[in-house]
């Protein structure tokens, strides 16, 4: 007897090209490695595969593509950030990164971005807290 999820999941193999697409795309603006993003994104496929209603009038590709991207955010916010940091402060501090790195003397870095010392020091820190996993106890 076949599995009950068999043409689902086939559904979603038929398909990994778009898996690696999206984890690409992801991996290229993140510091997360393609593998673990290709795999979420494939959990994504798998999820849209078995909600996909084929009479439902939508292409099954772009109905995955959402679910897929879905599935990255999702596993993005979840590892990242261990507090809630606004969304500008981390546009800030993506920006100040870039400028360090473009060779931009930490001293002007303030001024560069439009905020006080004390302020890129507030964003700092609180952009510099992540979540560290820890392995289930056994």
């Amino acid at each position: 007897m076949p599995h009950p999820r068999a043409a689902a999941h086939a559904l979603a193999l038929q398909h990994l090209d778009l898996a690696d697409t999206i984890a690409a795309n992801f991996a290229r603006r993140t510091i997360h490695p393609f593998d673990d993003l290709r795999q979420v994104a494939i959990i994504g496929l798998l999820k849209a595969a078995q909600r996909y209603n084929p009479s439902g009038g939508r292409p099954y590709r772009p109905y995955a593509r959402t679910y897929a991207n879905g599935e990255i955010i999702h596993y993005l916010r979840d590892s990242g950030f261990a507090i809630k940091v606004p969304p500008t402060w981390r546009d800030l501090h993506a920006s100040g990164q870039k400028l360090l790195r473009q060779g931009l003397p930490p001293g002007q870095l303030p001024q560069r971005l439009g905020i006080t010392a004390a302020r890129w020091q507030e964003i700092q820190e609180a952009c510099s807290i992540t979540v560290v996993a820890l392995p289930p106890e056994i």
